[in-house]
């Protein structure tokens, strides 16, 4: 208890302290009662003093759980063999916290896992990020935070670290509104570590990055030693060293984020694209999953980091395009380099685990059986010389001694953990091999003792056993101990039988159990060597896990392009967006997947989008106006129209018969109804606020999409404000590439004053008061809105359908009227009368 108490001093309070004593991890005093009800399991009493256990074997499943509750957890090890009569030394090995947790079982493969750092300075945000378990390390300076808000929703950082007392201020209200509601939105639902502000100085930062990068400057990274960002990253190693209780050791390089070298993407364009999570917040539904033809962890992560940041660079952009080009015209090839990737392991983060002192015999059982595999993959690569796939294949290294090493080295089935032996191959090392002969050779003299003690007592059940706490002995169950000799030493009595020993016995359990010491002692010995030759060679094997994910991305994207008929897009620096046929990506498989389709042919409708910034031809204007009843389309269709350009700027094919684009800076999306009650905003409030985000930082190169803006407050209100908003995307040459989905026909009127905008709809059929939607882009306004037909679909009652159609005859009539009776005023004041008008009126 004084070795828990010291431990528990060293924590702070949110963190629960689970303690090893022998086959379990036990939690004590106020952690007991915190952590059974947490885990659901027993709370005990020992002298009046609360404590709960886990089992050691079984600790994974638990720790998950405490994680999935935002719960910290400190892990005090032993960290030397027990022996009896001696305490055991423990110390500190782990704290493992929503945003440094390491394990597989911890983590999803397929996802980055990152931890931020956050400091307000006093002309720009600062930042720092980092994946302890791949190592990729960035940091950030801007004076727009929002910009910087939108790569972390991207990025999704499961832990946030804040400056404690400066953080304080920032949800008040003195604090910049804009950088507040940010702060407030990014830390909704996630873990967030005040920790003191001393940690986050810069020049104190500097030093503690070069330190854990192992340089003298980081001028090699690009970042100069006043970087004002340094000191949120010094503040992430500092944390990172708390919680592995050791220097991270896999950090290699820090990388500048600008977001002046993506195309940005808010947070409520995330949302309403469902890039990465469905309206109902799953992967099922998103682009992430429709565009995720990956058969590797490391793959799957590539992808959501090239879909958080779309490339502006078109050297890289073309890269990737050519990259997916050559696999699509050699779908053989592409299915035999899948096949083999099939059967690589997540190297780069089981390096990770290597390199931070997480040592499992498995882990090293998935590196020699990568590196089986890389020769079989150089060799396939071949077959694309002089093309940008063979510059991938370039960066696979040949690891062939390394590989031997392992085969020789390690057996074919490895166990979990070094201290269950079995680890090494027979045959590799002569001493290990020796000690083990004498292990063996005592568990056949065992066999043979017992065989003769049956003999010799006549005991036919008579049994030679073995635990932790007795070592070796003989058992004899109840019935039989009338025929124990009197050279048998009782050990222990149980209920249905009793234990005894013999001097013979004692004297080969300890030549057994030295044996069995000595070679756990050598595997471990041999098993550390062979960590550290893997680890001698961890920057190559980086390098060529970086480049089979890339080969893994691009083998996807062939396939869904092959699959889907995709079109390789041109991009250049012009201000045109032309598609020819184009599809959403999403709809267009959950279509199939569903089976739903234009009479039954399961088959997407496709459109075109014609926009340029300045209206350089006549065929595209600035801005697009698109009316059309609910149902019809709409939304679907300005999504895909976004969908297109991040896929085309990630370096993708896109579904599409043809696109040309000119490279876009931001999207912007205004979609659906929301709301955020929590914080107090109505479901208009989250549609104006959206919009003024729009408004206020979209630029020329920009696309925006915008769908229904206005609709939630009054109906003048709502037009007033959409027309304005048309307006101001309208500037007098050039604007924002914008597709405006409205029911407010009094909009189309803008085509008549606006010299980029242009009028579009939704077509559709109509049969005896029913309407069929074609699916159709056309130009020209909609005459229409059909709502209550689409109401009638929605399966309103006949008597409420009925009873609308009154109404709204009555409601036309009424505006007609009106407006008669104000052309009538009107032409009054200024003398002139006509006799049509006159008769109109008398029917009135």
């Amino acid at each position: 208890m004084q070795q828990w108490h010291e431990m528990r001093a060293k924590l702070a309070d949110d963190t629960l302290l689970m303690f090893r004593l022998g086959d379990f991890y036990e939690i004590f005093k106020q952690d007991a009662e915190w952590g059974a009800k947490l885990l659901g399991i027993t709370l005990t009493h020992r002298h009046g003093m609360p404590m709960a256990g886990i089992p050691f074997h079984a600790a994974d499943g638990y720790i998950q759980k405490l994680l999935d509750q935002g719960i910290k957890i400190a892990i005090c090890d032993q960290v030397e063999t027990p022996q009896p009569g001696k305490l055991v030394k423990r110390e500190l090995t782990r704290i493992i916290t929503p945003g440094t947790r390491l394990a597989d079982t911890q983590i999803d493969a397929q996802r980055n896992h990152f931890l931020l750092a956050l400091s307000l300075g006093k002309k720009a945000l600062n930042a720092s990020w980092l994946d302890l378990t791949t190592g990729e390390f960035f940091l950030a300076s801007e004076v727009k935070p929002e910009n910087l808000f939108a790569a972390f929703e991207s990025l999704d950082p499961r832990e946030i670290i804040v400056p404690e007392n400066a953080a304080e201020s920032w949800t008040l209200p003195h604090t910049d509104q804009r950088f507040r509601e940010l702060y407030t939105h990014i830390g909704d639902g996630r873990a967030i570590s005040p920790i003191p502000d001393y940690h986050f100085d810069e020049a104190a930062g500097a030093q503690s990055v070069m330190e854990a990068l192992g340089v003298m400057n980081l001028e090699g990274f690009g970042i100069g030693q006043d970087h004002p960002a340094l000191g949120a990253a010094g503040a992430l190693i500092h944390y990172a060293t708390e919680t592995l209780c050791a220097k991270p050791e896999n950090l290699r390089k820090i990388r500048e984020y600008s977001s002046e070298r993506t195309l940005l993407l808010d947070p409520a364009t995330l949302r309403n694209l469902e890039i990465f999570k469905s309206a109902a917040s799953t992967r099922h539904g998103s682009l992430l999953a429709a565009m995720d033809g990956c058969v590797t962890a490391p793959g799957a992560r590539l992808l959501e980091r090239w879909l958080c940041a779309p490339e502006l660079d078109l050297t890289e952009i073309t890269r990737r395009q050519n990259c997916v080009g050559e696999f699509v015209t050699a779908p053989g090839l592409a299915t035999e380099l899948q096949n083999l990737l099939k059967g690589v392991r997540d190297i780069e983060r089981i390096l990770s685990r290597l390199q931070n002192r997480m040592r499992n015999p498995r882990e090293l059982g998935g590196v020699r059986d990568t590196l089986a595999a890389l020769p079989a993959i150089a060799t396939t690569l071949l077959e694309f010389p002089d093309t940008p796939v063979a510059a991938i294949a370039e960066r696979i290294n040949d690891f062939g001694s390394l590989s031997a090493t392992l085969d020789r080295g390690l057996a074919e089935e490895l166990p979990s953990n070094i201290a269950d032996g079995g680890t090494i191959r027979d045959g590799y090392d002569e001493s290990l091999d020796h000690t083990r002969s004498l292990t063996r050779d005592s568990q056949k003299w065992l066999a043979e003792f017992e065989q003769a003690e049956q003999a010799r007592t006549g005991i036919k059940n008579l049994r030679i056993r073995y635990n932790g706490a007795f070592g070796y002995f003989i058992e004899v169950t109840k019935s039989n101990i009338a025929l124990v000799p009197e050279d048998y030493v009782r050990k222990q009595t149980m209920k249905n039988a009793e234990r005894y020993t013999t001097d013979v016995l004692k004297e080969r359990e300890r030549e057994i159990l030295h044996a069995a010491e000595k070679a756990i002692a050598r595997e471990e010995a041999l098993f550390n060597g062979l960590i550290e030759a893997i680890l001698e060679h961890a920057d190559a094997l980086k390098e060529t896990a970086a480049a089979m994910a890339e080969i893994d991305v691009f083998i996807g994207w062939s396939t869904l392009a092959r699959e889907w008929d995709y079109c390789k897009p041109k991009l250049d620096q012009s201000d045109k967006l032309l598609i020819d046929q184009g599809r959403h990506p999403v709809v267009e498989q959950m279509m199939r997947e569903q089976r739903l389709g234009l009479a039954g042919t399961h088959a997407f409708v496709p459109n075109d989008c014609r926009l340029s910034s300045s209206a350089s031809s006549e065929d595209a204007p600035q801005i697009a106006l698109i009316t059309g009843p609910n149902m019809a389309g709409k939304s679907t269709y300005i999504r895909q129209v976004a969908l297109i350009v991040l896929m085309a700027q990630s370096g993708a094919w896109v579904p599409a018969r043809s696109c040309e684009l000119g490279v876009v800076d931001r999207i912007f999306s205004r979609v659906g109804a929301s709301d955020e009650l929590a914080r107090g905003n109505s479901t208009f409030m989250v549609e104006m606020n959206e919009t003024a985000n729009i408004l206020n930082n979209a630029t020329p190169r920009s696309l925006v999409i915008l769908d229904e803006i206005g609709r939630g407050t009054s109906t003048y209100d709502g037009l007033s404000i959409a027309w304005a908003v048309i307006e101001h995307l309208h500037p007098e040459k050039t604007g924002a590439r914008t597709l405006f989905a409205t029911h407010y026909h009094e909009l189309t009127q803008l085509a008549k004053t606006l010299a980029r905008v242009e009028n579009y709809s939704v077509a559709v059929k109509e049969w005896n008061d029913d309407i069929v939607f074609v699916r159709q882009v056309i130009k020209g306004a909609a005459d229409r809105s059909y709502g209550i037909q689409v109401a009638r679909l929605a399966g309103l009652p006949t008597t409420v359908i009925d009873r609308a159609k009154t109404i709204l005859e009555r409601l036309e009539a009424d505006d007609s009227s009106h407006n008669l009776l104000r052309k009538r005023m009107k032409k009054e004041k200024s003398g002139s009368d006509t006799k049509e008008e006159d008769d109109q009126l008398a029917l009135f």
